[in-house]
Protein backbone atom coordinates (compact mmCIF):
# COMPACT_ATOMS: atom_id res chain seq x y z
CA UNK A 1 0.00 0.00 0.00
CA UNK A 2 1.26 3.36 -1.15
CA UNK A 3 2.16 5.82 1.58
CA UNK A 4 -0.52 8.45 0.80
CA UNK A 5 -3.27 5.24 0.96
CA UNK A 6 -1.60 3.86 4.36
CA UNK A 7 -2.56 7.91 5.86
CA UNK A 8 -5.77 7.91 4.34
CA UNK A 9 -7.10 4.17 5.91
CA UNK A 10 -4.91 3.83 9.25
CA UNK A 11 -7.33 6.04 11.33
CA UNK A 12 -10.01 4.02 10.17
CA UNK A 13 -7.98 0.86 10.45
CA UNK A 14 -6.91 1.81 14.14
CA UNK A 15 -10.39 1.92 15.20
CA UNK A 16 -11.52 -1.11 13.81
CA UNK A 17 -8.36 -2.97 15.37
CA UNK A 18 -9.24 -1.61 18.78
CA UNK A 19 -12.95 -3.44 18.56
CA UNK A 20 -14.83 -0.08 17.72
CA UNK A 21 -17.15 0.59 14.84
CA UNK A 22 -17.06 3.38 12.01
CA UNK A 23 -18.95 5.10 9.24
CA UNK A 24 -17.65 4.69 5.80
CA UNK A 25 -18.21 4.52 1.99
CA UNK A 26 -18.35 1.21 0.83
CA UNK A 27 -19.49 0.51 -3.27
CA UNK A 28 -22.83 0.97 -2.89
CA UNK A 29 -23.67 3.02 0.20
CA UNK A 30 -22.42 4.74 3.21
CA UNK A 31 -22.20 1.91 5.50
CA UNK A 32 -21.83 1.04 9.93
CA UNK A 33 -19.17 -1.25 9.94
CA UNK A 34 -16.67 -3.40 12.50
CA UNK A 35 -14.51 -6.28 12.52
CA UNK A 36 -16.84 -8.70 11.43
CA UNK A 37 -14.97 -11.67 13.13
CA UNK A 38 -14.97 -9.85 16.83
CA UNK A 39 -18.86 -9.98 18.35
CA UNK A 40 -18.79 -7.80 20.87
CA UNK A 41 -17.82 -5.22 17.34
CA UNK A 42 -21.19 -6.68 16.31
CA UNK A 43 -23.04 -6.26 19.01
CA UNK A 44 -22.31 -2.94 19.47
CA UNK A 45 -22.61 -2.42 15.70
CA UNK A 46 -26.37 -3.53 15.97
CA UNK A 47 -26.75 -1.75 18.85
CA UNK A 48 -26.01 1.74 17.43
CA UNK A 49 -28.57 0.60 14.42
CA UNK A 50 -30.81 -0.62 16.71
CA UNK A 51 -30.93 -3.79 15.00
CA UNK A 52 -31.82 -6.72 17.14
CA UNK A 53 -28.72 -9.69 17.90
CA UNK A 54 -28.75 -12.17 15.70
CA UNK A 55 -30.10 -10.50 12.51
CA UNK A 56 -27.58 -11.21 9.73
CA UNK A 57 -25.22 -8.44 7.92
CA UNK A 58 -23.68 -8.55 4.91
CA UNK A 59 -19.92 -8.51 5.08
CA UNK A 60 -16.97 -7.04 2.99
CA UNK A 61 -14.15 -9.50 1.32
CA UNK A 62 -11.28 -7.44 -0.37
CA UNK A 63 -10.55 -11.12 -2.35
CA UNK A 64 -11.21 -14.44 -3.12
CA UNK A 65 -8.99 -15.89 -0.37
CA UNK A 66 -10.38 -13.75 2.48
CA UNK A 67 -13.81 -15.36 0.33
CA UNK A 68 -12.87 -18.50 1.13
CA UNK A 69 -12.30 -17.34 4.99
CA UNK A 70 -15.58 -16.43 5.27
CA UNK A 71 -17.53 -19.91 3.84
CA UNK A 72 -16.72 -23.64 4.16
CA UNK A 73 -17.17 -23.74 0.55
CA UNK A 74 -17.91 -21.71 -2.29
CA UNK A 75 -20.38 -22.61 -4.83
CA UNK A 76 -19.02 -22.36 -8.36
CA UNK A 77 -21.72 -20.57 -9.40
CA UNK A 78 -20.70 -18.13 -6.84
CA UNK A 79 -17.53 -17.77 -8.71
CA UNK A 80 -18.98 -17.18 -12.36
CA UNK A 81 -21.57 -14.46 -10.89
CA UNK A 82 -18.46 -12.60 -9.33
CA UNK A 83 -16.99 -12.70 -12.72
CA UNK A 84 -19.95 -11.96 -14.68
CA UNK A 85 -20.75 -9.04 -12.31
CA UNK A 86 -20.07 -5.29 -13.58
CA UNK A 87 -21.12 -3.92 -10.27
CA UNK A 88 -21.74 -4.60 -6.67
CA UNK A 89 -22.99 -7.75 -5.81
CA UNK A 90 -23.93 -9.35 -2.50
CA UNK A 91 -23.89 -12.74 -2.25
CA UNK A 92 -25.87 -15.33 -0.05
CA UNK A 93 -23.54 -18.50 0.75
CA UNK A 94 -24.37 -21.73 2.60
CA UNK A 95 -21.76 -22.85 5.24
CA UNK A 96 -20.38 -19.52 7.29
CA UNK A 97 -17.24 -19.91 9.40
CA UNK A 98 -14.40 -17.91 10.34
CA UNK A 99 -17.05 -14.91 11.24
CA UNK A 100 -18.83 -13.20 14.75
CA UNK A 101 -21.76 -15.80 14.83
CA UNK A 102 -24.52 -13.03 15.42
CA UNK A 103 -23.74 -11.99 11.67
CA UNK A 104 -25.01 -15.65 10.34
CA UNK A 105 -28.34 -16.29 9.81
CA UNK A 106 -30.40 -19.08 11.35
CA UNK A 107 -29.72 -21.31 8.40
CA UNK A 108 -25.99 -20.71 8.58
CA UNK A 109 -25.79 -19.00 5.68
CA UNK A 110 -24.02 -15.19 5.52
CA UNK A 111 -24.10 -12.01 2.66
CA UNK A 112 -21.00 -11.64 1.05
CA UNK A 113 -19.64 -9.08 -1.06
CA UNK A 114 -16.27 -8.69 -2.89
CA UNK A 115 -15.98 -4.53 -3.19
CA UNK A 116 -14.18 -2.79 -5.16
CA UNK A 117 -14.72 0.79 -4.19
CA UNK A 118 -10.81 1.90 -4.17
CA UNK A 119 -11.03 3.28 -0.31
CA UNK A 120 -13.07 0.45 1.24
CA UNK A 121 -11.33 -2.51 -0.79
CA UNK A 122 -8.35 -0.73 0.28
CA UNK A 123 -9.65 -0.57 4.10
CA UNK A 124 -10.48 -4.22 4.22
CA UNK A 125 -7.16 -5.70 2.76
CA UNK A 126 -5.25 -3.64 5.47
CA UNK A 127 -7.91 -4.73 8.04
CA UNK A 128 -6.71 -8.31 6.98
CA UNK A 129 -10.53 -9.51 7.86
CA UNK A 130 -14.20 -9.14 6.55
CA UNK A 131 -15.48 -6.02 7.35
CA UNK A 132 -19.37 -5.89 8.79
CA UNK A 133 -21.41 -4.15 5.79
CA UNK A 134 -25.01 -2.54 7.26
CA UNK A 135 -26.64 1.00 5.96
CA UNK A 136 -25.80 3.72 7.94
CA UNK A 137 -29.32 3.99 8.93
CA UNK A 138 -31.59 3.35 12.10
CA UNK A 139 -33.53 -0.09 11.53
CA UNK A 140 -36.73 0.58 9.68
CA UNK A 141 -35.72 3.65 8.26
CA UNK A 142 -34.54 4.28 4.77
CA UNK A 143 -31.44 3.91 3.31
CA UNK A 144 -29.64 7.49 3.04
CA UNK A 145 -29.03 8.42 -0.31
CA UNK A 146 -26.05 10.38 0.75
CA UNK A 147 -23.88 11.78 3.47
CA UNK A 148 -26.04 13.98 4.37
CA UNK A 149 -28.73 11.81 5.11
CA UNK A 150 -26.96 10.09 7.82
CA UNK A 151 -29.15 10.46 11.40
CA UNK A 152 -27.60 12.30 13.76
CA UNK A 153 -27.83 9.08 15.72
CA UNK A 154 -25.64 7.75 13.77
CA UNK A 155 -23.08 10.17 13.25
CA UNK A 156 -22.66 10.43 16.96
CA UNK A 157 -22.44 6.54 18.05
CA UNK A 158 -19.72 5.47 15.66
CA UNK A 159 -16.07 5.15 17.23
CA UNK A 160 -14.92 7.23 13.42
CA UNK A 161 -16.44 8.45 10.33
CA UNK A 162 -14.71 7.99 7.19
CA UNK A 163 -13.78 11.21 5.61
CA UNK A 164 -16.55 12.35 2.89
CA UNK A 165 -13.57 13.07 0.28
CA UNK A 166 -12.84 9.09 0.32
CA UNK A 167 -16.79 8.45 -1.02
CA UNK A 168 -15.46 8.02 -5.07
CA UNK A 169 -17.57 6.34 -6.83
CA UNK A 170 -20.55 4.86 -4.60
CA UNK A 171 -23.82 3.76 -6.40
CA UNK A 172 -26.33 5.23 -4.57
CA UNK A 173 -28.59 2.45 -3.73
CA UNK A 174 -27.88 -1.72 -2.02
CA UNK A 175 -26.77 -3.61 -4.08
CA UNK A 176 -28.40 -6.77 -5.71
CA UNK A 177 -28.73 -10.03 -3.46
CA UNK A 178 -28.34 -13.25 -5.09
CA UNK A 179 -28.44 -16.60 -3.14
CA UNK A 180 -26.16 -19.38 -4.28
CA UNK A 181 -26.27 -22.90 -3.78
CA UNK A 182 -24.05 -25.73 -3.74
CA UNK A 183 -26.04 -27.26 -6.22
CA UNK A 184 -25.43 -24.67 -8.70
CA UNK A 185 -29.17 -22.76 -7.58
CA UNK A 186 -29.59 -19.56 -7.19
CA UNK A 187 -32.35 -17.37 -5.97
CA UNK A 188 -32.71 -13.83 -6.46
CA UNK A 189 -33.44 -12.13 -3.22
CA UNK A 190 -33.36 -8.26 -4.07
CA UNK A 191 -32.98 -7.13 -8.11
Amino acid sequence: MNKDRNSEIKPALDVLNRKGTILYPADTVWGLGCDATDSAAVRRLYSIKGKRAGTAAIVLVANLDMLYDCVRKVPDIALDLIEVSDGPLTLVLPGACGVAPEIVAEDGSIGVRLVRHDYCAALVRALRRPLVSTSANLAGQPTPKSFGDIAPEILSAVDYTVDARHAGRMTGKPSPIIAAGLSGEVRIIRN
